[in-house]
């Protein structure tokens, strides 16, 4: 007797559910984090086409074959013409404390770029200030200025740096400009500062484009997150501001007055050589021309400027799926297992995986100081809730977590130990920032650049609330729904 047409059916779709639920298990645990594979696995249970669907949109966190392939051979060629020599760590300075000494070779290791020494670095938490100060300095440009930013956006406030980019060009100074293609998209203003951009002379390019009838197509939430500008190989800015207006030109945001609280670093000594290199390197990946001759350079002395802290040891940590050793996560890990004292931590997106949870709550289980600054308010509603999935663990342990008030969000990315390290960059303490995201972060040492980072953190808790245990044990179980459903989402890499 012959089965109906719908039985038929129903066969086929349990046979497919079945394959693809078989195929998950063989596929899902390899090189993967085992709660990340459960993560995904338990997705493909419960909707397997859905899930299937999903993991072939998200579910690697490579670059390609071929893109990983050129970065290798890019970042060889760079390195091998830029003369690293003047800045080994076994010169006549001081040494390093062990620990340090330790971290140095770490980040040597995974990340290649040495400690640098002698370096002046100025730590910036005024926007528009900072702004100003990228543009004055583009302003003194003769050779080179080099830009990267996750976010760029030529408005109302980062026009007079725009400007200045232009008069450079205008003179003669070569421009170099890169920026995500996703990240930037998104802004209101992005297609006016396409326009804008043509017929300047600034050569521009972004930065992971998706573009498939180009061939350009890969994972869409991979991207490049630095913050990167170099003039002349004399001075460098890095850190978490991005190249745009401090609401991110949204009417709501302006509204709200919801603007973007930021960290950058000016920097000048050889460090500034080691962010030209990272930059160099993502321009050859998008454009495939080569910077040897600018990163050969030795850079200059650093001048002696009001509010600067000198003789900074300063180390480039640049990371990202590049990268298949997750060099910012092993370093944060390692420095946060040394804290002695003090730790403290700010980070927009605390959304740890296992290893960096249990490093800070066993630093406050050992009788650290241990605070963390997060944002009473955040932009993003799923990394908002992840995030705050991990409070009680982190409060019962003893963390101190401040809330940076509202409407401001807090952007910036930063941590201290002891009065040993301070780490300024790009990255979130989160899985993104870990696995999916091109992020660069410096490691400074020294007792005075570890109190100057320090002043900015007292004006934080100055303005920020305490969240307490038993407060926070009040809130709804739908609350706590919520905050656990996005807490699993997190971990679908």
């Amino acid at each position: 007797m012959l089965s109906s047409p719908g039985a038929v059916w129903s066969a086929i779709v349990v046979a497919l559910n079945l394959a693809i639920v078989l195929c998950a298990l063989l596929v899902l645990p390899g090189g993967r984090r085992p709660q990340t594979a459960m993560a995904w696995l338990i997705l493909i249970l419960a909707l397997p086409f859905l899930g299937f669907v999903l993991f072939l949109l998200f579910g690697r966190t490579t670059v390609g074959k071929k893109r990983r392939e050129l970065q290798v051979q890019v970042n060889e060629a760079i390195l091998a013409a830029a003369p690293l020599s003047h800045l080994a760590e076994d010169d006549d300075r001081p040494p390093l404390p062990p620990l340090v000494e330790g971290f140095t070779k770490l980040n040597r290791n995974l990340g290649v770029l040495p400690m640098t020494h002698g370096n002046s670095v100025e730590l910036i938490d005024d926007y528009n200030g900072c702004v100003a100060a990228m543009a004055q300095e583009v302003a003194t440009a003769e050779r080179f200025v080099n830009v990267q930013f996750y976010i760029s956006a030529w408005d109302e406030v980062t026009s007079p740096f725009f400007e200045e980019v232009v008069r450079a060009v205008q003179r003669g100074v070569e421009v170099r400009f890169l920026f995500d293609h996703i990240g930037s998209k998104g802004i209101p203003v992005y297609k006016e500062m396409l326009a804008k951009l043509e017929g300047t002379g600034i050569r521009w390019a972004p930065m992971l484009p998706i573009r498939p009838l180009k061939g350009e197509f890969r994972r869409p939430d991979l991207r490049n997150h630095r913050k990167i500008l170099v003039v002349d190989g004399r001075v460098a800015f890095s850190g978490s501001q991005n190249l745009i207006e401090a609401c991110y030109d949204k009417p709501k945001n302006q509204k709200l007055g919801r603007a973007w609280v930021e960290l950058m670093a000016r920097i000048e000594g050889p460090a500034v050589q080691e962010l030209n290199i990272v930059f160099a390197t993502d321009w050859f990946t998008e454009t495939g021309e080569s910077l040897e001759h600018q990163v050969a350079e030795v850079p200059s002395a650093p001048t002696s400027r009001p509010g600067a802290v000198a003789d900074v040891g300063v180390q480039v940590v640049p990371s990202g799926p590049g990268f298949v050793t997750e060099n910012n996560l092993r370093l944060f890990n390692s420095i946060l297992y040394s804290a002695e004292r003090t730790l403290s931590v700010t980070s927009p997106y605390f959304v740890p995986d296992d290893s960096l949870l249990y490093a800070i709550t066993t630093a406050a289980q050992r009788g650290v100081d241990v605070e963390l600054f997060v944002g009473a308010t955040a932009d993003q509603f799923m990394v908002a809730h992840a995030q705050r999935s991990y409070y009680e663990a982190l409060l019962e342990a003893g963390v101190r977590i401040w809330l940076y008030p509202e409407p401001f969000v807090l952007h910036a990315k930063h941590f201290s130990v002891d009065d040993r390290v301070a780490v300024v960059g790009s990255s979130n303490m989160d899985m993104r920032s870990f696995a999916l995201n091109y992020e660069v972060v410096m490691m400074m040492t020294g007792a005075d650049i570890v109190a100057r980072l320090g002043r900015v953190q007292d004006t934080y808790r100055s303005l920020s609330t305490e969240l307490t245990l038993d407060e926070w044990r009040q809130r709804t179980r739908g609350q706590r729904y919520v905050d656990n459903l996005m807490r699993l989402t997190a971990t679908i890499q």
